[in-house]
């Protein structure tokens, strides 16, 4: 397997759990042990997930540096959203917290996500092309 390939299943390995806790987060009751817990595994699986693009040159679009394109831009969203709003929470501020993790799960999950599906990326050839 070649190395963008496996830093792709590596991505995929910590994006979808992300995709899964962030969700069932999002609906549950906020605030209580359990919601802390997740909140931190998605913030670490999030912050890992990020990283993991990092390496992974963009293939589709034009790019800075012959690597680094506009899907890019989504994991430094990342390295801004999950600080603050973990900041944001322990200095009791939790309507910023709230909408930090709700853009962390809208923009670094939902539009990235759609994103990824779109023609001529991996994951649309894996799952739409089969």
């Amino acid at each position: 397997m070649q190395a963008y390939e496996t830093l792709a299943v590596l991505h995929l390995g910590t994006v979808v759990p992300a995709f899964f806790i962030g969700t069932f987060l999002l609906f549950r009751r906020k605030g209580d042990r359990a919601h802390r817990a997740l909140g931190q595994v998605y913030m670490l699986l999030m912050l890992i997930t990020a990283t993991l693009t990092l390496f992974m040159p963009a293939r589709v679009g034009p790019t800075l540096l012959s690597h680094f394109g506009y899907i890019h831009l989504f994991s430094l969203s990342v390295f801004i959203l999950v600080p603050s709003a973990y900041l944001a929470v322990r200095s009791g501020n939790r309507r910023l917290h709230a909408g930090n993790m709700l853009g962390l799960y809208l923009g670094g999950l939902v539009v990235a996500g759609a994103f990824a599906m779109t023609p001529g990326r991996m994951l649309y050839r894996l799952l739409i092309m089969g």
